[in-house]
């Protein structure tokens, strides 16, 4: 009976421990891609479109500021990656889902 309570605890401190590494890779690869993405903060469309091409798609957002969204896959997994621009044009935010 303890050798079955032992081995349950093992196996969850092992499951437990895996979870937590792949949380903390995830957390590294978000932080990696804001941190790229905060470099346009500030910048004017025209240097978005030049690293990043011309966006999949632009559209206008509730407040009449521009919306310009980018989408990828990556090994079957959709990014996507939305920058605002104001009526300066100037990229002043950013949003990234499901990019790595």
């Amino acid at each position: 009976m303890k050798i079955t309570h032992f081995l349950i605890l093992v196996f969850l401190l092992i499951f437990v421990s895996g979870c937590e590494t792949i949380k903390k890779k995830s957390d590294e690869v978000v932080k990696k891609e804001n941190k790229k993405l905060s470099k346009f903060i500030g910048q004017p469309e025209s240097e978005l479109k030049i690293v990043m091409g011309n966006p999949d798609t632009e559209s206008k957002s509730e407040t009449g500021t521009k919306i310009l969204i980018y989408n990828t896959k990556k090994y079957g997994i959709p990014c996507e990656r939305k920058f605002e621009v104001d009526e300066n044009k100037m990229v002043i935010g950013f949003n990234s889902k499901g990019c790595f």
